[in-house]
């Protein structure tokens, strides 16, 4: 005669992934698609999770690797089954709200920052220090808008509004993307796009939030309270720390740095 035993039920687990710092592809940014697929991927497959819980902190950056990002996210969501749920800590701007509207409900501190949905690009211009230095700037190029803002020559209108007419269709698939995720949630007679911040109890008046929450407690609420949560992010490599690496650590350290004061963090 068998003798089944019977299968004790686990309590069941959040996977939580950290999304800090500036997005920015390559070794400029701490967050890029590269570098989280497969700690996204992870999460979603290992152990199935009753939910994933994104803790977001970021000032934003690069729209292309956020949209990477929110899309892999979405993906697996919908294939998995699995709700996501936000977490706002100091601040989900620009690129950061981009990954926070990635989840199905976003919650924040009572003192996040959330929103900044516009587009800027920044540089400097260096033409007439040069010129009283007396080096004189020569490139040769196949295409007039080859060298379309160079900052080492004086700044050209058709440049400019080139650049304009850039950062207002990436400024268009912003707003697509935050209206098709926050549908129906969205304060229709505010303007929302901006580029303008809020704390959270604004944000969550105008619809850019759910509401006002922290991890542990809400999850607790919302699965019990022997709910696990299983963290997943991405690990500097040990070597990093040494050579080179060091000094591009620290410019990317300083660029980060100024991405959040800009937030007064």
């Amino acid at each position: 005669m068998k003798r089944f035993i019977p299968f004790l039920k686990s309590d069941p687990h959040v996977a939580v992934i950290r999304l800090q710092g500036v997005i920015a592809g390559g070794a400029r940014g701490t967050l890029n698609d590269q570098a989280l697929a497969a700690v996204i991927e992870k999460a979603f497959t290992k152990g199935k999770p009753v939910a994933v819980a994104l803790e977001v902190n970021s000032p934003g950056g690069s729209p292309v690797q956020s949209s990477l990002i929110g899309a892999r996210i979405r993906r697996l969501a919908e294939e998995k089954d699995i709700p996501v749920i936000a977490f706002v800590e100091d601040v989900a701007a620009s690129g950061g709200y981009w990954l926070a509207v990635a989840a199905d409900e976003i919650y924040a501190d009572p003192s996040s920052v959330v929103g900044s949905i516009g587009v800027i690009s920044a540089g400097f211009g260096a033409h007439e220090f040069m010129a009283k230095q007396g080096v004189e700037r020569r490139v040769y190029t196949a295409g007039k808008s080859k060298s379309m803002l160079d900052p080492f020559r004086p700044e050209q209108p058709e440049d400019v509004a080139r650049l304009k007419g850039l950062l207002d269709d990436i400024h268009t698939n912003f707003i697509k993307h935050v209206q098709t995720r926050r549908a129906g949630k969205l304060d229709t007679e505010a303007d929302l796009f901006t580029g303008e911040v809020w704390l959270a109890s604004k944000a969550q008046k105008l619809g850019l939030i759910d509401g006002i929450g922290h991890l542990k407690p809400m999850l607790k609420a919302r699965f019990g309270d022997k709910v696990k949560v299983r963290r997943y992010g991405v690990r500097r490599p040990f070597l990093s720390r040494f050579g080179a690496q060091v000094i591009d650590d620290t410019i990317n350290s300083i660029e980060e740095r100024a991405a959040y004061a800009q937030f007064g963090l």
